[in-house]
């Protein structure tokens, strides 16, 4: 008889981590608590193409642009059946759902895979944005509380951002101090060591910084990053909880809060994949070390009957025959 499985997932933008892990339930005898221990079989980094796909669209419509603009023969703009359904996602979000829901089906036809837990990732972005929003204001976006902390660590790779120091203390750090005018919103935040925020002070970050340009200019890119890796995970998830749901299996949600308690109350390294071994209720968590597998979404090909070249113009079509023979495919 085949022990059954559970399939955990730690949601993100970029990267999905995949956890396959046998669970087994004991009960405490002093306090007679259920406790769930977690054995892992695999370990999955599912890297997910939504920027390609965005990039490929942005292509698509300039080059559409520029044949209306040359008035070369073109096929004219569509004004209607353009309303989207309910539940609508752009492409680079639809495929993020539809690659994660490939791989659970394909791990569930090889493993006798019984339950999903998927962490249901919260990005309060009002608060990323201003942290001291509150009232009539507040109400106007969306209510999901994700701290600002949480945010930069994940921005900034859980390491000092002057000196690269991981496994240490790490503080929020203005970049332009309080003392000197600076806010308290995310482009102004950094995470720092102890060491690093004391040196600096309320330094100016040129002045800080002027021995390591490199640095200095990543970090000054990086302030300015906007947060459509937020966005794009809070636009998913939802959608992703339902296309979990229509496998069949019971699923089950955590919060970014838990998944971190546990990895760090059981000691584990940070990465995608033990995230997802640490999503939802789980007192122990063994076998985690173990190489990751790494997977990259490639897509299917092209759907497009014509190709262009770099001006946007027809260098080859995909006949009607061919068509069939390939959806035949």
């Amino acid at each position: 008889m085949l022990q059954p499985v559970r399939l955990k997932l730690d949601p993100g933008s970029k990267i999905t981590g995949i956890a396959v892990v046998r669970e087994s339930e004991s009960v405490d005898t002093e306090t007679g608590e259920v406790k769930r221990e977690a054995s892992v079989l695999a370990l999955i980094d599912l890297e997910h193409r939504g920027q390609q796909i965005k990039d490929s669209m942005e292509s698509r419509a300039a080059l559409r642009r520029g044949r209306r603009s040359r008035n070369l023969p073109y096929r004219a703009p569509r004004f209607d059946n353009r309303t989207k359904p309910d539940g609508w996602l752009a492409p680079s979000l639809k495929s993020r759902v539809e690659t994660t829901t490939t791989w659970v089906n394909r791990l569930k036809a090889l493993a006798p895979v019984t339950a999903v837990s998927m962490e249901l990732v919260r990005f309060d972005l009002q608060k990323l944005e201003n942290p001291e929003i509150s009232g009539v204001e507040y109400q106007h976006g969306t209510l999901f509380g994700f701290e600002v902390r949480e945010y930069l660590l994940e921005k900034f790779g859980h390491k000092c951002a002057y000196c690269d120091a991981k496994d240490v203390v790490l503080n929020l750090e203005h970049v332009v101090a309080r003392t000197n005018g600076g806010s308290d919103r995310v482009s102004n935040l950094v995470i720092a060591c102890l060491r690093c925020n004391k040196n600096k002070a309320a330094r100016p970050i040129e002045e800080f910084l002027k021995d390591d340009p490199p640095r200095l200019a990543f970090i000054k890119a990086q302030l300015k990053t906007p947060l459509k890796d937020a966005a794009a995970v809070n636009s998913t998830r939802w959608a992703l909880f339902q296309a979990l749901k229509a496998t069949g299996l019971p699923v089950e949600c955590g919060s970014g809060g838990r998944t971190k308690w546990n990895r760090t109350r059981l000691g584990i390294p940070k990465t995608h994949a033990l995230d997802a071994a640490c999503v939802g209720r789980v007192d122990s968590v063994c076998d985690h070390e173990r190489p990751t597998l790494q997977i990259k979404a490639t897509g299917r090909g092209a759907y497009c009957r014509t190709r262009t070249d770099a001006g946007g113009f027809p260098r080859g079509y995909l006949t009607r025959c061919k068509s069939v023979r390939l959806q035949d495919r």
